[in-house]
């Protein structure tokens, strides 16, 4: 479901409330910035790569495969003392781009890379159940169990924040401290918007939409395979920009080529399944009175969400230290690196025992907050589009949902839902609380959608003159503003369709998504 609207690109300064600031690696500070402005647009599109090799072939490193169930990980080790285990980002990233960053934890530490199931170097096998976050930690937790480790430091980028939290919830006993990079909070809670085009120049998105255009076509006509397209795909699209969107500092060419060729590589619409599972888990409250030492690193240029998420983040986890540097985007161990890899040896060099009794303790508030979190409406709701989303939200659905539910766009979920189910009545029961809302609000687009909806299962429900009504409404609004609903292959401005509306009852169309 997209609505219609325009981009609007901006620059915004950024203010965290932080337990520590720390200023940018001087080494870096000649290398060209987002601040610099400087707009580089290729002429065409490029079909290939410069065979840059992977990073792995210049490093001392022990390579092996383990078998987790069903599939077998590609893992990595360097170094030796604490063990520490590197969770990329994603979903659908690799370990690839740790290096070679982290070889200076390997002084002070046995640093393990692996990648995920489904991705890089590992094997594609979903197994019976699919791709998931829980199969994700049972992978993890396979790896620690056939490596010998009793604990490990956990250390999670973006997603892989998130994955290092989620295992910490099942697997607490295991985890002998918390580092999160850039970490997703994995929480039900608004984050801001997203700031990645904030550097961006319209001619940068024009070119990007061209680059996509082109290469779709080239695709058909050349047979390209899916990897050679989303490789293609992300090297254009970096070397004409978008590595504004979550860098600091303008990666070199090697680096470009080496990300579109063995840092994104993972299994068809891994990232919608995975993101489908990982969606449905709650965060929030998990690390109230949690025992174990965590460290939050964050840079103070990353993009990715909005203004809030690192206090958000920081305040979830009330007995962490957080560390906001300058200097850096998302990737901070490479931005700024001495910064870095200085709080992190602190943290790995100087961890605190944590009492057995501890961890009991915190693990009986986690099997009160795990209750919580599934009982919630709200976990039922963080699925996709598509029908078997639908399905699930039905099979769970109580008409008591509307009174503790207020966001939009879950009431719009709950009543496309209910329509997919051929469950017309508590729909439209979802379209008129999602109406109130939306008229209170003051939001007159959403109004408009949802007495449209209601006009739909009015006529569905055979009450002609009532959907009548509700139409007649919306034409008499005189909106310009439109909607697209792409899992039913519908597209249209408001007003205009309303007035359709007025002439012919609506029928009914399917979700022909999964």
């Amino acid at each position: 479901m997209v609505e219609h609207r325009s981009l609007r690109v901006s620059a915004l300064l950024i203010s965290f409330t932080c337990i520590a600031l720390i200023g940018a690696d001087l080494q870096a500070q000649e290398r060209e910035s987002i601040f610099d402005g400087v707009v580089h647009i290729e002429t065409g599109v490029l079909t290939e790569i410069p065979a840059t090799p992977r990073l792995e072939e210049g490093l001392s490193l022990t390579v092996r495969r383990i078998d987790v169930g069903g599939a077998e990980l590609y893992v990595e080790e360097e170094g030796s003392g604490t063990p520490i285990v590197l969770i990329n980002g994603g979903p659908g990233g690799t370990h690839h781009y740790f290096h070679p960053w982290f070889g200076r934890a390997s002084k002070y530490a046995r640093v393990i890379y692996y990648d995920q199931r489904g991705t890089g170097l590992s094997d594609f096998r979903p197994g019976e159940d699919g791709y998931s976050v829980d199969q994700a930690v049972a992978d993890l937790d396979a790896i620690r169990t056939t490596l010998g480790i009793d604990q490990w430091v956990l250390v999670g980028f973006s997603y892989g924040g998130f994955l290092a939290q989620y295992y910490t919830t099942t697997h607490p006993q295991n985890v002998a401290g918390l580092v999160l990079v850039g970490a997703s909070p994995g929480m039900w809670t608004e984050l801001g918007g997203s700031r990645q085009y904030d550097y961006i120049t319209e001619a940068e998105i024009d070119k990007m939409r061209d680059i996509r255009a082109t290469l779709r076509e080239a695709r058909e006509q050349e047979g390209w395979s899916r990897e050679q397209y989303i490789q293609l795909l992300i090297y254009n699209n970096h070397i004409n920009g978008d590595w504004k969107r979550q860098s600091f500092y303008r990666p070199t060419m090697d680096e470009f080529a080496q990300m579109a060729l063995y840092e994104w590589v993972n299994d068809t619409d891994f990232n919608s399944i995975v993101n489908q599972s990982a969606n449905r888990v709650d965060l929030t409250g998990a690390f109230d009175n949690n025992p174990i030492p965590t460290l939050i690193l964050e840079g103070k240029w990353d993009l990715t969400w909005g203004d809030p998420k690192p206090t958000i983040l920081s305040r979830n986890h009330p007995s962490a230290r957080m560390v906001v540097m300058e200097g850096a985007g998302h990737s901070i161990y490479s931005e700024n690196p001495d910064a870095f890899f200085s709080e992190l040896e602190s943290f790995v060099t100087h961890l605190p025992p944590v009492a057995d009794s501890d961890i009991e303790a915190y693990g009986q508030r986690l099997a009160a907050w795990r209750s919580n979190w599934k009982d919630s409406p709200l976990y039922y709701l963080k699925v996709g589009w598509g029908m078997s989303g639908s399905q699930q939200i039905a099979a769970g659905y109580e008409p008591d949902w509307l009174d503790e539910i207020t966001s939009l766009s879950d009431l719009l979920r709950i009543g496309f839902a209910l329509y997919d189910t051929e469950k017309y009545q508590e729909s439209l029961n979802a379209f008129v609380k999602l109406g109130e809302i939306a008229e209170a609000e003051g939001s007159q687009n959403r109004y408009a959608l949802a007495l449209i909806w209601q006009g739909h299962m009015l006529d569905l429900l055979g009450r002609r003159q009532a959907a009548i009504d509700r139409y007649q409404s919306v034409v008499d609004m005189k909106l310009e503003g439109g909607i697209r609903h792409d899992q039913y292959g519908l597209s249209y401005e408001y007003s205009p369709y309303a007035a359709e509306r007025l002439q012919t009852p609506f029928t009914r169309v399917e979700n022909s998504s999964n």
